[in-house]
């Protein structure tokens, strides 16, 4: 009980061996990060935008030779990182307007060709065996049939094509069903949560063979999380797309995560602790898979 009153005393007082520790909170604050900004360092350190590698992701490279399939594109990242090694880039999406936008940005990129789509991808106006690399992107939570367009992406692939495919970690999904407003997972959001063995057996099924599998986005889970309550307590009454209404300004409080989860990854060691977070609570589940050389 006395070292129990003891430990209180010291927690408020201000004692000699706190005070240093005071006066380095008031003389130093952590400089301002946007959102964004520590968003792509931090997917730099997790293995996407390998640029002296010409990585798309670690181990997903990408070189002039070849053909690839962006479906689902969205504001075309993935796209313009293909079309900047000059690639031949297919991109689809089932909104007009993101397609025709990413076909006037690809005409600045050296990619020597470029086909715009708009397709639901069921089926894919396109030919068997066109594609050498496949990209998926959080695109199959929001479909009703996740298999059949999985099917379709294997027909278009060409014997040994490399895919790379994404969905939200369930782990993330369930932590923010409690603060998300229900629309985030209707339609034309995440009406599909898939678990770890969920997403690899969707994956053989279509008929690929699963090379690895990775996980990333510890800061977009509780960014995303921070996002519902400060919107939540704003009163905003949400409709359509979740990411429609991802473009900021930001709340101030989101833009704190950022800056603290940027001084954390910046510290020595903090890509480890960044990786033991992405391994515990990831946002997104990568899987980088092989369509077989030989069908059978």
């Amino acid at each position: 009980m006395q070292n129990r009153r003891k430990w209180w005393q010291r927690l408020f007082t201000n004692s000699a061996d706190t005070a240093p520790y005071q006066a380095a909170d008031r003389c130093q604050c952590l400089p301002p990060v946007d959102s964004r900004d520590c968003g792509l360092v931090d997917a730099i350190m997790g293995g996407w935008f390998q640029n002296a590698s010409d990585e798309l992701f670690r181990g997903f490279p990408i070189s002039a030779d070849d053909v690839v399939l962006d479906l689902g594109c969205g504001y075309g990242g993935a796209t313009l990182f293909s079309a900047r090694r000059g690639a031949h880039v297919i991109f689809t999406d089932s909104e007009a307007a993101k397609v025709e936008a990413l076909r006037d940005s690809v005409r600045d990129t050296p990619a020597r060709e470029a086909q715009g789509i708009v397709s639901n991808s069921l089926p894919l106006p396109l030919e068997d065996k066109v594609a050498s690399k496949i990209i998926a992107l959080e695109v199959l939570e929001h479909v009703d049939q996740p298999l059949a367009i999985l099917q379709e992406l294997v027909r278009v692939g060409r014997p040994g094509a490399q895919y790379f495919i994404s969905v939200p970690d369930q782990r993330s999904e369930e932590l923010q069903r409690a603060v998300a407003p229900a629309l985030h997972f209707e339609p034309p959001n995440h009406i599909n949560v898939f678990s770890r063995e969920a997403f690899a057996e969707l994956v053989e099924c279509a008929g690929l063979i699963i090379e690895t599998r990775e996980y990333y986005g510890f800061y977009w889970t509780l960014w995303m999380m921070l996002f519902w309550g400060t919107k939540q307590a704003e009163g905003v009454e949400f409709s359509g797309a979740t990411h429609d209404h991802l473009d900021g300004p930001f709340h101030p409080l989101l833009n704190s995560w950022a800056s603290l989860w940027h001084a954390t990854i910046s510290l020595p060691g903090g890509d480890k602790l960044r990786e033991a977070l992405d391994q515990c609570l990831p946002k997104t589940q990568i899987i980088l898979a092989r369509k077989p050389l030989a069908d059978g």
